[in-house]
């Protein structure tokens, strides 16, 4: 739980954010940007990114003031890649520490991602430094940012494990979810869409990228599964992959009541309060921020991991709501169009498993995370001062 008595410093509090390339990474720190808005604390921000992530546009959706660093990717397999990548770190981490020295930071939030580690290691005799791992096995940039950090947070019991075989002060705050999402209406959402009240909505998403594997199950299920369910379906932008344009072809094919039952888009943004507000299941992968907001909101899901994660992390990540009966885990490769027809009409057809779902998913939220993180960033900036 939040501390009773948060240290508050008498001047505008300098954070530096440090974190990005997917949403998993920038999203949490969104809603810790929002927990120290609501508190009314005085904060000068500056989020230090990757050119080519999110991040970038999400920083600037949340007027927070954005420079982007030179970052490499840390691999665990031999690529060709991997002897320019290790040239850019070194002019990132010069990067990092030219601007961290002339903001003068009070603390430093990592929150993962190729760029935190470079900027943690330059900001290193800065500021404090708190990483962030989200995940429910530790990413390498944060376990090598962990060395040189000062609080090492985690989303969750069983992370907290292998972190404390790398750190000494290790703590576990849970996943922020952003609290623009928990104000959702149903009606807002089934009227943006043109949905049917009565007939149960699917939210598909890949991701801030989408998922071609996950679109192309859906597409064999089309159009036949539309006069059982309303589907939402976020298929990624085309900078990603080309199948928005592929299914809304496919979508303009078929009769006008068919269309009305399916809504194909590249990505869903402010809205997603309302989307998550009128989806009765969501069929998604398995990222860290997706549990945590899936746990937080007791939506029901089906969950694909990706394949090859970092010691299976969604895997086990989705295994968080899995094991209480909140979600349905299927690997990648049993996740057959024919399976997955399957589970979602037993799903949509028993709204006793979904409301049993909820329930269970509702059971391992932490609605407290962002404060958490928000504490522990105020007790070292006071510890700094």
């Amino acid at each position: 739980m939040p501390s009773s008595s948060p240290v508050t410093p008498s001047r505008p509090l300098r954070l530096v954010i440090a974190g990005g390339g997917t949403g998993g990474h920038v999203l949490p720190a969104v809603a810790v940007v929002e927990e120290l808005r609501r508190r009314a604390i005085a904060v000068e921000f500056l989020w230090i990114g990757g050119r080519s992530g999110v991040e970038r546009d999400i920083a600037a959706a949340n007027d927070i003031p954005f420079v982007a660093i030179q970052t490499g990717k840390l691999r665990r397999y031999f690529s060709v890649q991997t002897f320019t990548d290790m040239l850019r770190i070194p002019v990132g981490m010069a990067q990092a520490f030219q601007r961290m020295r002339a903001f003068r930071p009070d603390v430093i939030y990592s929150t993962g991602g190729a760029v935190s580690f470079p900027t943690v290691f330059s900001g290193a005799r800065i500021a404090p430094i708190l990483t962030h791992e989200q995940t429910a096995q530790i990413g390498v940039s944060n376990k090598m940012a962990a060395r040189f950090a000062d609080v090492f947070a985690v989303g969750f019991e069983q992370t907290a494990a292998l972190a404390r075989q790398r750190h000494h002060h290790v703590v576990v705050t849970g996943n922020p979810v952003r609290s623009s999402i928990l104000h959702g209406s149903r009606d807002a959402g089934l009227q943006r869409f043109g949905f049917d009240p009565d007939v149960p909505v699917l939210y598909v998403t890949g991701g801030a990228r989408g998922a071609s594997p996950l679109n192309s199950r859906i597409e064999s299920l089309l159009p036949d599964i539309l006069d059982r369910v309303q589907i939402l379906h976020q298929a990624g932008p085309a900078s990603a992959n080309d199948d928005v344009q592929r299914l809304a072809t496919l979508r303009s094919q078929w009769p006008e009541a068919q269309q009305r039952r399916y809504q194909v888009v590249e990505f869903v943004r402010e809205e997603i309060a309302d989307v998550f507000a009128m989806a009765s299941l969501v069929l998604a992968r398995s990222g860290a921020g997706t549990v945590a907001e899936l746990a937080r909101l007791g939506l029901p899901s089906i969950l694909i991991p990706l394949p090859g994660t970092w010691g299976d992390e969604q895997r086990k990540n989705g295994a968080q709501l899995a094991d209480v009966g909140a979600a349905m885990v299927i690997d990648q490769r049993e996740a057959t169009p024919e399976r997955l027809r399957q589970e979602l009409l037993r799903l949509l057809d028993e709204p006793e498993i979904l409301q049993r779902m909820r329930a269970a998913a509702t059971s391992i939220a932490r609605p407290d995370a962002a404060a958490n993180i928000v504490d522990e960033l105020l007790k070292l900036a006071d510890k700094g001062h």
